[in-house]
Parts: structure tokens; C-alpha cells; sequence
């Protein structure tokens, strides 16, 4: 496993695909121009509807899609990895849709991809209630992805807040956490950090956070504050509020000097057997 720059993209979308994918494309460009090597970007990044409904008119094929094709297009182009947020995709025989993160290798190639598995049904009080399972169909399977840097385990949002999902990829070898997300204004100011944080010291694994971040079009504010933690759970990179992005150095040696320190994947014991 190689040392590698990695860079976390942050933006507040619109329903506008194009400009956000415009957008996107020249902050992935500074990246890139900073030695970054692998880019992870937010959930929803080229399409954030007003509502799911609005999603699911723009639902795409799962393999010929406008979103997956930059993706892979700017990744063959520029010669790096893409965890490519979410993006909403059709499902057969279905009204719905799912929400799903692609990871795209530096020759444009499809590597992987996550449908999310926690849909945000909650009440926050004050605001609309979210329904995310009115339009989406949850994922089933957690996915980790074989890359030169080492195995990269795959969420989505909500996910964060299910650490079993988090244990199960680190069982799996992932030493790399994506974790995608439009987390709202409410629930990040209270809890995003020290999620993040805590999915790293329980793993032992560096967590790269891309957010979207800022008041979109509908109203809807989202927190941002897209970081990088490293696996002893300290913050080493964070983006400040609205577009942007923060790269930094990953060492898969790190993660193994700290597995090492304190061994607790191995001392794991299972309640449920």
C-alpha cells in the first residue's frame, strides 16, 4: 500500500445537474492540482433536489448515467481515484430509486459501488420531517473496495450513526472509511465531528467526511465542515463553511502502527453467537 494525497470535495448543490457538476469539476481540478490522488465528494453531489420527489423525475441508469460518465471521465482524464458521493439511480420495476456511491479507478473503470443501507426517517422538530424511505430503496450489503492505497469501506449519511456498519468493514480489511453526507445544520453542529471521530478511534481507520454545506434552494441547510480524520482520532484537515476543499496526506502505515498500539479489532467478542 502506497502513500497518497487524498482530498475531500464540499459544495452545496442545487437541482441543477450541470452547474453542479461544473462546480465540482474546478474544485476537483485544484485538487488535483494539489497532488491529490484520491477524491471523495458529497452525497447528492450533482443533483440536490428540492424534494426525493424531484429526485426520483431525475433518477439515472445505473450504467450509462450523466454523473457516473464525469466521474469516470474526469477520473481516466487526470488519473486518479473518485468515491463519487451518491447519486440517485433507477431501479427496475420500481418507483423508487436508490442512493448510491461509485467508486471509479484512475483509468475510469467502475471498481465499486454502495447502495446506502440507513435511510433518515426522523423528526427533528421545528422542521419537515424527513422521509428519505418514501423514495429510496435501502441497500443490503456493506461494500469495501480493493485500491494501491489500501481497502476502502463505503457509507453513506446516516450511516455514521450505525458503528456496527463502520465494524463490519473494518472486518473486512477496510483501513479507509468514506462517508459522504448532506447532514443537516441541526444534527452537524451537535454531532458530526465527534461521530466522525469516534467511527476512527473505533476502527483504527482514517475517515474522510465530504459534506454538502450551506443554504440550498429549497431552504434546506446543510452543515459542511467536510474533515479528514487519521486513525488515533485526531482532525487533519477541515473545510471552513460553504464550497471548497482540504487535502492531506494518508500513510496505510498509520493505520497499522495503531492497530497495533491497541489491539482491540482482535479482542472483539461476539454477543450475538
Amino acid at each position: 500500500m502506497s502513500m497518497l494525497r487524498a482530498a475531500v470535495i464540499q459544495l452545496c448543490s442545487t437541482p441543477d445537474r450541470d452547474e453542479n457538476m461544473r462546480t465540482a469539476e474546478g474544485w476537483m481540478r485544484a485538487a488535483v492540482a494539489q497532488g491529490a490522488g484520491l477524491l471523495l465528494l458529497p452525497e447528492n453531489f450533482s443533483f440536490m433536489g428540492r424534494t426525493e420527489a424531484e429526485k426520483i423525475c431525475h433518477r439515472e441508469d445505473p450504467e450509462e448515467g450523466p454523473s457516473l460518465a464525469f466521474l469516470r471521465s474526469f477520473a481516466q482524464q487526470h488519473r486518479v481515484w473518485i468515491v463519487g458521493g451518491s447519486i440517485p439511480l433507477r431501479v427496475a420495476d420500481s418507483d423508487k430509486m436508490t442512493n448510491s456511491c461509485f467508486v471509479v479507478d484512475d483509468l475510469g473503470q467502475v471498481q465499486g459501488r454502495y447502495d446506502k443501507i440507513h435511510l433518515f426517517d426522523a423528526n427533528l422538530g421545528g422542521e419537515t420531517p424527513y422521509r428519505e424511505s418514501d423514495a429510496v430503496v435501502a441497500g443490503q450489503r456493506a461494500v469495501v473496495v480493493e485500491s494501491p492505497f489500501g481497502r476502502i469501506g463505503l457509507t453513506i449519511c446516516y450511516d455514521l450513526r450505525f458503528p456496527e456498519l463502520f465494524r463490519a468493514l473494518a472486518a473486512q480489511g477496510a483501513t479507509l472509511l468514506t462517508v459522504p453526507a448532506a447532514f443537516t445544520q441541526t444534527t452537524g453542529q451537535d454531532h458530526w465531528e465527534i461521530l466522525l471521530r469516534a467511527r476512527a478511534i473505533e476502527n483504527f481507520s482514517y475517515v474522510l467526511a465530504a459534506g454538502q454545506g450551506g443554504t440550498h434552494p429549497n431552504g434546506r441547510r446543510t452543515f459542511g465542515h467536510s474533515m479528514i480524520v487519521e486513525p488515533w482520532g485526531a482532525l487533519v484537515a477541515q473545510c471552513p463553511e460553504g464550497p471548497g476543499f482540504v487535502v492531506a496526506e494518508i500513510d496505510p502505515q498509520r493505520v497499522e502502527r495503531s492497530r497495533q498500539r491497541i489491539p482491540s479489532l482482535n479482542h472483539r467478542v461476539d454477543f450475538n453467537g
